[in-house]
């Protein structure tokens, strides 16, 4: 397990590996829009959750080995985000997890549902679901209290730098409320957070220019 960890991982490139306290963290980039996959696994039962089957099935299977996948969850529907899905599913039989918002364009014949104060279990470890309204209708982030500070899975409602775009100028206003209420109101600046491309963040680097954002506008 690598002890230095940074979240910047490449296509084609290995992934980065670390211990939450309880999970152990494997992150992976996979297609051309160099999406962000995690693997989450339970250090006491040994199963795995995974976020996002975005693309490269035989990557993220091969990364998977023989290790029990319990439940892929979608972080929102943007097609980027579950190509792999099919192959995933076949391979696994794992269910597949995401807000009843975003669940119609995804290729499966049915779905756990997540709304917000839902919690996700990967063996004995819990993460709660928190619904960012902006990016999608039905983005959700996952939230787990880790062994040294919190770590958010934010999918694409929230980047180094901003959240992601966003289709309308309301939608930008709504996304910016969620994530100040939800997210930076309430989690301290350690919070590690793990977004569906490119590199990690902590809120604490990013909490000074949420005005900027606000102003800026997507």
């Amino acid at each position: 397990m690598s002890e230095e960890y940074t979240g910047q991982v490449t296509v084609g490139g290995p992934p980065q590996t670390r211990d939450l306290g309880g999970l152990t963290l494997t992150k992976v980039q996979v297609g051309p829009m160099e999406n962000n996959c995690y693997f989450l696994r339970c250090s006491e039962s040994g199963e795995v959750l995974l976020i996002d089957a975005a693309h490269s099935p035989e990557v993220l299977l091969g990364i998977l080995d023989d290790q029990r996948l319990q439940r892929i969850v979608t972080t929102h529907r943007h097609e980027d985000h579950w190509q792999a899905l099919p192959e995933v599913i076949a391979a696994t039989g794992a269910p597949v997890a995401v807000h009843p918002d975003d669940a119609e364009p995804l290729p499966v014949t049915g779905f756990e549902p997540l709304v917000e104060g839902d919690t996700v279990t990967v063996g004995a470890a819990t993460l709660s679901v928190i619904h960012l309204v902006g990016h999608t209708e039905g983005s959700i982030a996952l939230l787990y209290d880790g062994k040294d500070r919190p770590h958010l899975f934010t999918g694409d409602s929230l980047f180094p730098g901003g959240h992601g775009l966003t289709a309308t100028e309301d939608d930008h206003l709504r996304l910016m409320d969620d994530l100040e209420a939800k997210v930076f109101k309430v989690l301290p600046d350690d919070t590690w957070f793990y977004p569906g491309h490119g590199n990690d963040s902590t809120l604490g680097v990013e909490r000074p220019h949420l005005g900027e954002w606000r102003e800026r506008g997507w």
